[in-house]
């Protein structure tokens, strides 16, 4: 507790003395920006004239002292009310031909003119249709050039990047970087002086303003607010949301969602609090302005990566964390959430107050190598705790098995790897003086954690309240299934869908978050890889090694995407569906080899491959199909043959030649079957194509339970037949329909012979249904003192219902 308040204390007193925000977080505007920004696009757009001005006024070549977002942003600007001014002329020129239509054509030379009135309207709407003409066509050619010229600031504020990128300065762990540094420092001080004494003239005046009592009131106030304000605000939203909510997952990841918000919240009120305190004195400078919101958004970064790590260690509620860390795993990385926010926070504020002041060269170079060496090692730090293992857990008690940590899930492990190469980098680069590439580095690795971290708690959000509010275990969805008699399982299949498309949207939303320090979009993303020099040229086909990391980035994020949704049918969606299991098996099947089609022409699209300069591998292919791949081919249309007509299904009990027994699993090259010892045969798919193939279980068939029966001559034929009917009828497995029978098949040498036949639901089970009646019939002869006559024989055959027809051959089918 007194950590947090101290931390607090310090956020906000840091905030006050000038530090600007973080550069992640300046997409987001204030309030009031937004609000401003919805006014100004309500507003009418200016003229042609006016915005040719402004467009022009933007350089095209870009300085290096010139901001290419800031150019960016107003040519999109331009763009966009050229564009709305050119909607508003075609509506207005619109109107006016509907007008000149109601006035009707001018008459041609020969015939009656119009009266004077009509032609002076005509002119006059002529001549207005020719300037709102002139002004549309204008309006178009000035969204044009814009779009142009902010293609090509685009394309240069990449290349400056990239030139930064690669650019090299001394070395920090050379002479010549301190000897420079300190010639920088009697002039950096000098201008931080500057902004120093308009920070403490703007306080001062508050302070001999007849208001220093509300001034010294806000202050306090804004210190309370910050902090106190989070830890009533989480007590408050623990005693409030748990009662409210359902007793399901719910609870833990909307309590974490509605303490992120509130805190955030709590400390954007405070510092704005703070900064109308200082207001109170009069107007505040223009950098005091900007001060203001960048401080304010600085404030609500830090207090969003901290609460975001509060709540997804919990280390005070065990249950209710949704990483797989133990205890004191959690324990031990409880103080990094709060390091890498301060950090990185302050490190971008230090950043944007040598942009402010207009620091050194040299400056900017310490605040970079030096913030982002510090961002490693807390990195570092941190991943070393999270790699350390329970040894110092207390031994189980004797005779129980001893718990090991939670499994850690694939994706967490690959950012944990990508946060280590991330370090590694970030400290060789600073150590050969490549400090703008560290910087990014840093700035990226710990922005990429925070987008990580925030989708997947988004991801936990989506699915609790999909559940919660389409399942049907859900109350919502329990009300849904009363009022409306929807089945159970079409509302667990609606929660299943919508929670995959809002995942969907959250994975796509994630892309664009981890590409924002970059400064730039998805577009130019994929665009980038054409920029670079081409170094291998093979006839006309040119090999870049940007291609080939497309390429392989395509593949190897494709085959994981198809893997993904693979899994999630199999496991999540069809278990709500009543798809038998044999369907399920091809769908998941036949998706992964289209899906595998399709990443491969991507893939290859990538590095400028196309389908037709593939032409003559296929050509090549065909001749060796011709001869060495008849069989692969030939099991290959097999295989899909059996996938999609599905006379064979997994599951089914099939007789192929001396091969008998359960299918298991259908491929596009051959089929396994699973033999009665346990045993698995692999059979080539054209061999169920190709010869007779006896499905023992298609269409749902019956079995059938056949016994012959002898008895002596004799015998009391109708009691005997009785007592036989009577043991068929009296087992559960028998089917009343059809309805056993029992019929005399004959007379030879003095035995009668009893015919007695049975169904039952499938064939698996007649084995077992006819030892059991066999038995029962056994035990009421020998109760009724009637006996058989050697030999006795019985045979089980499969069967059809009676009332349904016999469906052809396999072979006729294919």
């Amino acid at each position: 507790m007194q950590i947090r308040l101290f931390l607090s204390s310090l956020l906000l007193a840091c905030a006050l003395a000038g530090l600007p925000q973080a550069r992640a977080a300046q997409a987001a505007p204030p309030a009031a920006q937004a609000t401003a920004a919805k006014a100004d696009s309500e507003a009418p757009p200016p003229d042609v004239d006016e915005l040719r001005r402004q467009l022009d006024a933007i350089p095209a070549q870009l300085g290096e002292d010139d901001d290419g977002r800031k150019l960016v942003a107003r040519v999109n600007a331009i763009g966009t009310a050229a564009e709305r001014l050119a909607a508003l002329r075609a509506a207005d020129l619109a109107d006016v031909d509907l007008r000149l239509e109601g006035l009707g054509p001018a008459p041609d030379k020969g015939k009656p003119v119009d009266a004077p009135d009509v032609v002076e309207q005509r002119t006059a709407l002529a001549k207005q249709r020719a300037a709102i003409d002139s002004e549309l066509k204008l309006a178009r050619l000035i969204a044009v050039d814009a779009e142009q010229r902010a293609t090509d600031l685009i394309r240069q504020r990449r290349a400056q990047f990239q030139a930064a990128l690669t650019s090299r300065t001394d070395s920090p762990l050379s002479a010549s970087f301190w000897r420079n540094l300190q010639a920088a420092v009697p002039g950096d001080r000098a201008r931080l002086q500057v902004l120093w004494q308009d920070l403490r003239g703007a306080a001062t005046a508050a302070l001999d303003s007849p208001r220093r009592g509300a001034f010294a009131g806000s202050l306090l106030l804004a210190l309370l607010l910050a902090v106190a304000g989070p830890w009533v605000a989480e007590r408050l939203l623990v005693r409030v949301l748990p009662p409210r909510l359902p007793a399901a997952r719910l609870r833990r990841s909307l309590l974490a969602a509605a303490a992120i918000v509130a805190n955030m919240l709590l400390i954007g009120a405070a510092l704005q609090m703070a900064w109308g305190a200082l207001r109170l004195g009069g107007t505040l400078s223009e950098p005091l302005q900007a001060l203001q919101q960048a401080s304010v958004r600085t404030a609500a970064y830090a207090a969003f990566v901290i609460t975001l790590g509060h709540m997804l260690l919990a280390r005070r509620r065990s249950s209710w964390r949704p990483l797989p860390l133990s205890d004191a795993q959690a324990e031990r990385l409880a103080p990094f959430p709060w390091w890498i926010a301060l950090l990185s926070a302050a490190g971008a504020l230090v950043a944007d107050v040598n942009a402010l002041v207009g620091a050194s060269l040299a400056s900017e170079a310490l605040t970079l190598a030096f913030f982002a060496l510090l961002l490693a090692a807390a990195v570092a730090t941190a991943l070393r705790h999270v790699r350390t293992r329970e040894a110092d857990a207390p031994p189980p008690q004797e005779g129980a098995p001893r718990e090991g940590p939670p499994a850690r899930p694939l994706w967490l492990g690959l950012v944990l790897a990508c946060a280590g190469v991330a370090v590694v980098a970030i400290v060789l680069a600073v150590a050969f003086g490549f400090i703008a590439l560290a910087g990014l580095v840093a700035r990226q690795m710990v922005w990429s954690g925070v987008v990580f971290a925030t989708v997947y708690l988004l991801c936990m959000l989506v699915d609790d309240l999909s559940e919660a509010l389409l399942s049907s275990k859900g109350s919502l969805g329990t009300h849904v299934h009363t009022a409306l008699g929807l089945d159970a399982r079409l509302l667990d299949q609606a929660a299943v869908l919508a929670s995959g498309v809002l995942r969907l949207l959250l994975f796509f939303y994630m892309a664009i978050a981890l590409m924002a320090p970059l400064g730039t979009g998805p577009d130019e993303v994929f665009r980038r890889g054409s920029t670079v020099d081409h170094s291998l040229k093979i006839g006309e086909f040119t090999l870049a090694p940007t291609a080939l990391l497309t390429a392989l980035a395509v593949a190897c994020a494709g085959f994981a995407a198809i893997r993904v949704v693979q899994h999630w049918l199999s496991d999540r969606y069809f278990p709500q569906t009543a798809l038998e299991p044999g369907m399920r098996s091809s769908i998941v099947t036949l998706l992964g080899y289209v899906g595998g089609v399709v990443v491969i022409a991507v893939a290859l699209a990538g590095l400028g491959i196309s389908v037709e300069r593939i032409a003559w591998v296929a050509s090549a292919l065909s001749v060796g199909i011709g001869f060495g791949l008849q069989a692969i081919v030939q099991n290959f249309i097999s295989g899909l043959i059996l996938l999609a007509e599905r006379p064979v299904k997994v599951g089914d009990w099939v007789v192929l030649g001396d091969t008998e027994g359960d299918v298991r699993r259908v491929n596009v090259r051959a089929t396994e079957i699973q033999l009665g010892d346990r045993s698995t045969v692999i059979v080539p798919n054209s061999e169920f194509i190709t010869k007779t193939v006896r499905n023992m279980t298609l269409g749902g068939a019956q079995g059938r339970v056949l016994l012959r029966l002898p008895a002596p001559l004799d015998t009391d034929a109708r009691r005997m037949r009785a007592l036989i009917l009577q043991a068929f009828e009296a087992h559960e497995g028998i089917l009343e329909t059809p309805a056993p029978s029992v019929t005399l098949e004959g007379i030879q040498n003095g035995t009668l012979t009893f015919l007695a036949i049975g169904y039952v639901g499938s064939p698996r089970s007649a084995g077992g249904v006819k030892s059991d009646v066999l038995f029962a019939i056994l035990d009421a002869l020998r109760e009724a003192g009637l006996a058989l006559s050697p030999p006795a024989t019985t045979s089980v055959a499969q069967a059809q219902r009676e009332s349904a027809q016999e469906p052809p051959p396999l072979s006729e089918k294919l």
